[in-house]
């Protein structure tokens, strides 16, 4: 049987996330609400560290591209979440969520393009420049921004922390000199 790819605490990945709200509820229509999650998000990662690469924030969940330097994504979403409905004041989230490792380039900027077209494909704007709660604007203007992604993906020592967890998790990859594909 195949191993399952999502939700793996893995080192050294950049992880795609999803979380959605309980029972869909559009509570981020309320700006407070998304004021509360970018500043709760924008903390933690700072504290935890973290390198936060794209991010939209929807009406009923959130989608961002992530990645904690002690790998440990499970945890890191798990605090975003119990962060954000403590400052809302009461349980938001769906229990789960997913989290997919990104292991090309090629993939990361599909889910990057993916994360702030999700507004336009969601009939909330026509262009994905006039939403306000994503990441688009660090990436395609020099105008204020509510987060700010990094523009370093990976921290120095990714290459080994991935090899060492894909060997020790028995996950067979194409590798190309030695480095994980998405370092190459």
């Amino acid at each position: 049987m195949a191993k399952k790819w999502s939700n793996l605490n893995l080192p050294g990945a950049l992880h795609f996330v999803t979380g959605n709200v309980l029972n869909h509820a559009r509570i981020f229509i309320d700006a407070s609400c998304g004021v509360s999650f970018l500043q709760e998000l924008d903390d933690l990662n700072n504290k935890w560290p973290s390198k936060l690469i794209a991010y939209v924030l929807m009406p009923d969940h959130f989608h961002l591209i992530c990645n904690p330097r002690d790998g440990r994504i499970r945890e890191f979403i798990g605090a975003v979440k119990s962060l954000v409905a403590h400052r809302i004041g009461r349980e938001i989230w769906q229990q789960s969520f997913k989290a997919m490792p990104l292991w090309s380039h090629w993939m990361v900027w599909q889910k990057i393009n993916y994360i702030h077209a999700n507004p336009v494909k969601a009939g909330l704007v026509k262009s994905a420049k006039d939403y306000e709660w994503s990441s688009f604007h660090s990436y395609y203007s020099t105008g204020v921004t509510s987060l700010t992604v990094a523009r370093e993906w990976w921290w120095p020592d990714d290459a080994e922390k991935l090899s060492r967890a894909v060997k020790e998790l028995g996950i067979r990859t194409v590798t190309s000199g030695g480095k994980p594909p998405f370092l190459t």
